[in-house]
């Protein structure tokens, strides 16, 4: 069975409308999404001290994914603020990771090790995992990234040289700002580009070709993990049609596009980015 693992963060989205809070963060979301997708997942990253931990710790027990190398500080869990506006959840800040940011992941050989025996590692902007890169490129262990919205040249620039398949939040940007990004990631050596654009859909660009992918517009009851979703549900049909020794790349991306699209409206009716919701 193939086996990914998410690198970086997990937090808490306290949703300041209800009182409710929700386990979440990219890495960590991408983790749940894999695994509810029927791989073998894993996640690694840093836990904190407080209440905020123990239900997300509490959550991933119950999922029953392998944490079996996280790290655990005394101090704050990554946690956001969070209201919803018509189903479109809206951030109202954050303590930046908690003890993630501050004490970083300080991966050693014995991670790196585990690591390596991934067919994935999915990181993110928000992870603090750029020292760590370049430790797992020379490792050979394949990567994807998520550039988020809040990317800057400078990390674009660091970062993908890096990884295998970068993602980017588009919707502040024309097709044109677009379609030059992914072009310019590329020729940094990243295999393919994906950039979400909200309801106008995705583009992904191959080095060769561009790909369009309209969303299947639901009413959201909740538009947290939409992204992780979308991405994670396209990473596993990619990497398992692959996998299979098919070689008709053009329909393999396709396929995975739409198979995305599909996971990524279903997320949207679901409260926080995969549920267990619990009153603070």
């Amino acid at each position: 069975m193939m086996k990914v693992i998410g690198l970086g963060d997990n937090v808490v989205d306290k949703y300041e409308h209800i009182q409710t809070m929700y386990p979440g963060g990219n890495a960590l979301n991408f983790a749940v999404y894999a695994k509810r997708l029927g791989v073998d997942a894993a996640y690694l990253g840093a836990f904190g001290s407080d209440a905020e931990a123990a239900h997300v710790l509490d959550s991933i027990e119950q999922i029953g994914l392998d944490i079996s190398h996280c790290k655990h500080y005394e101090g704050e869990n990554g946690c956001a603020r969070v209201t919803l506006k018509d189903g479109d959840r809206v951030f109202l800040g954050s303590n930046r990771g908690g003890v993630l940011r501050e004490r970083g992941l300080n991966l050693t050989a014995e991670d790196l090790d585990y690591i390596q025996s991934f067919d994935l590692v999915h990181a993110g902007l928000y992870g603090y995992t750029e020292t760590e890169l370049p430790k797992l490129k020379s490792r050979g262990v394949p990567l994807s990234f998520d550039f988020s919205s809040d990317f800057t040249e400078e990390k674009v620039n660091q970062i993908a040289p890096l990884v295998n398949y970068a993602f980017f939040s588009c919707s502040h940007l024309n097709q044109e700002e677009v379609r030059e990004l992914m072009v310019n990631v590329t020729s940094l050596g990243c295999e393919l580009v994906l950039c979400t654009m909200g309801e106008e859909g995705a583009v992904l660009y191959d080095g060769s070709n561009f790909y369009t992918q309209k969303p299947k517009l639901v009413k959201a009851i909740d538009t947290m993990g939409a992204g992780d979703s979308f991405i994670t549900c396209f990473l596993i049909n990619l990497l398992q049609k692959t996998k299979e020794g098919r070689e008709d790349n053009v329909n393999i991306i396709r396929e995975s596009l739409e198979e995305a699209a599909v996971f990524s409206s279903k997320q949207c009716l679901v409260e926080g980015s995969f549920g267990f919701g619990k009153v603070y």
